[in-house]
């Protein structure tokens, strides 16, 4: 299905990215991964097989020149996993503007132009697919991690797929999110220590109808599926991957 795509997944040299990043390679598409940390995206890069485009999403310069890398090795870009993001808790009255500028500047400047350079190729292709990672924190707010600046960011990721979907539509460009709950991944080690980590998360897994945390694996099976042919008839949608959350409490 997706042999000789060519995909591009931001924010994966760990977790979610670089899970979907696998599969996809995996799968014999042509994926071009991007991270912050050269180093690490380099090591990542040739362990599952992909190109590794370093930089930090949130300069305007590095989403046209990661296309422009794809373009060059493979002819165009079929499909965009717009996953690059950060997390980190804190309360609203003690948040900086540097703070707030890294969540805004990261989640949704990030994702809204690494789209625009992508959707431009997309369209010199004849059309494409885009899934963007939002989150269940723009969906609902949980006291237990308040999140204002993070949360306001990624509810206008959301907004963002189903104003795109409309305008890219007559392109052949579907664009979709998915918008999941506590999902296992390195991110939490960015603010807490590994042992804070382990002693953190097992608590949520309550948090959860269906009684666990989420894997990086879970969330890639639902971008995968967007990205597919199988989802040809679906845009403008945020898919909660979340364990029951958004249905309800318990």
């Amino acid at each position: 299905m997706f042999e000789n795509k060519t995909v591009i997944v931001t924010g994966g040299a760990s977790g979610i990215g670089k899970e979907v990043a696998a599969r996809f390679a995996q799968a014999g598409s042509n994926v071009v991964i991007n991270g912050r940390d050269a180093v690490k995206l380099d090591r990542v890069a040739a362990e599952i097989g992909a190109r590794a485009v370093a930089g930090d999403i949130a300069d305007v310069s590095t989403a046209v020149r990661i296309v422009a890398q794809a373009e060059a090795a493979f002819g165009g870009v079929d499909i965009l996993i717009n996953n690059a993001g950060i997390f980190a808790p804190k309360p609203f009255l003690d948040q900086t503007e540097a703070e707030y500028d890294a969540f805004v500047d990261t989640i949704l400047k990030g994702k809204f132009f690494m789209a625009q350079a992508a959707a431009r190729s997309m369209i010199r292709r004849g059309g494409g697919a885009i899934v963007q990672t939002g989150s269940m924190w723009a969906l609902q707010a949980i006291g237990a991690t308040p999140s204002a600046a993070y949360s306001a960011a990624n509810a206008g990721v959301h907004q963002m797929v189903r104003n795109l979907a409309l305008e890219l539509a007559d392109h052949s460009i579907r664009i979709n999110a998915v918008a999941p709950a506590v999902v296992e991944t390195p991110v939490y080690s960015t603010f807490m220590s590994e042992e804070e980590v382990a002693a953190t998360l097992p608590g949520f897994n309550a948090f959860h109808p269906l009684g666990r945390n989420g894997q990086p694996g879970d969330v890639a099976d639902a971008i995968l599926f967007l990205a597919s042919d199988k989802a040809a008839w679906i845009t403008g949608t945020v898919l909660p991957v979340d364990g029951g959350v958004m249905a309800g409490r318990n």
